[in-house]
């Protein structure tokens, strides 16, 4: 079932923009199975989230909603190349209601390395580089 009080689930397009993006805690910290290690800072946090939705090909949500006291969901299909892609989004909030923890799960394998590679290339040159599987790992 999904979840439309935010009038964001089922959209197939690109269109959806995670309020949680605006609203990250200065401190925030993202880490995901594509990634070594975890970023830390809303900038940073906010210039992967960025650079990774230019890489899907679509967005179809199946759930977007709020868990528990301070947690927020997104479970959604894209593709990257035309590699099928599954995501899940968990943002935990602090007691200010800002995102303060992201964790990203892309799979299956394949599509979790292939969008790591890409986002190595993306940020080749910057520190949230070391993030990434570069092209030799």
């Amino acid at each position: 079932m999904t979840n439309t009080e935010h009038g964001e689930a089922d959209r197939q397009d690109l269109s959806y923009y995670p309020w949680w993006l605006d609203n990250l805690a200065d401190d925030a910290t993202l880490e995901g199975g594509a990634m070594n290690g975890a970023a830390q800072g809303a900038e940073a946090v906010r210039a992967i989230v960025v650079n990774a939705r230019e890489l899907y090909e679509f967005q179809n949500f199946s759930y977007t909603g709020d868990f528990g006291d301070n947690g927020f969901l997104e479970v959604y299909e894209s593709s990257i190349q035309g590699v099928p892609l599954k995501v899940v989004v968990t943002v935990t909030r602090n007691t200010e209601g800002e995102a303060q923890n992201l964790a990203v799960l892309h799979r299956p394998r394949n599509s979790l390395l292939l969008f790591s590679r890409l986002m190595h290339q993306k940020f080749a040159g910057t520190p949230l580089a070391e993030h990434f599987l570069s092209d030799e790992s």
